[in-house]
């Protein structure tokens, strides 16, 4: 697949599964995803895509720090319905990255439910951002919020984008658009990827939602 360079460039995520131990997926459980992961997941490379991303990933830095993040061990909280906007694009990055899934993921095994991702991600959770991560080990949580505007679209994509979306575009200008998208892309990922001004973190310290 030709994704575009910048893709091997963008910081990746590891985590460690027990899960994956457990049934023989991977002897020490350390996996890796990458964003190139994601847009596999989406089907698509777009600022939701990558902030999702990248809140996630500074997310697991606040809360693990050095430490190696416990993938399904981890629960997500989104502030809207499912059915909102990019919700369900958010979700799904989040559930890749984190294992955390709602109602219909992984049951557990046995009677104590080991393993479990099952109701582990929330929707139209009330907290002050746009998505928050808690650790089901020790109960430490941060609000996440993406600033998208902080990293502009360039100012062409005025002109490009109305004619693209009304399907007026020549080959020439739906190239161009294609290449504008991708670049306000990169520069989220790859310049601002630890910018605060694109993803903010804060402590959060109420009881889980």
């Amino acid at each position: 697949m030709g994704f575009p360079s910048f893709f091997a460039d963008v910081p990746a995520i590891m985590l460690r599964d027990p899960l994956a131990v457990f049934l023989g997926a991977s002897d020490d459980g350390v996996i890796t995803y990458t964003y190139a992961d994601a847009v596999k997941l989406a089907g698509h490379s777009c600022p939701t895509v990558a902030g999702a991303y990248l809140m996630i990933r500074a997310g697991l830095h606040a809360l693990y720090g050095d430490e190696m993040p416990a993938r399904g061990g981890i629960e997500v909280y989104l502030r809207d319905p499912r059915d909102e906007g990019t919700t369900g694009v958010i979700a799904a990055v989040a559930t890749l990255l984190t294992g955390a899934a709602p109602e219909t993921g992984f049951g557990g095994i046995g009677a104590k439910s080991r393993f479990a991702r099952r109701n582990l991600q929330h929707f139209e959770a009330p907290i002050g951002g746009l998505m928050a991560l808690r650790r089901t080990d020790n109960g430490r949580g941060v609000i996440l919020d993406l600033n998208i505007g902080a990293v502009p679209a360039a100012p062409e994509m005025q002109t490009v984008f109305p004619r693209v979306v009304a399907e007026q575009a020549s080959a020439d200008e739906q190239a161009r658009f294609a290449a504008l998208w991708q670049d306000r892309v990169e520069r989220m990922l790859i310049r601002h990827a630890d910018d605060p001004a694109l993803v903010q973190v804060d402590a959060w310290t109420a009881e889980a939602a």
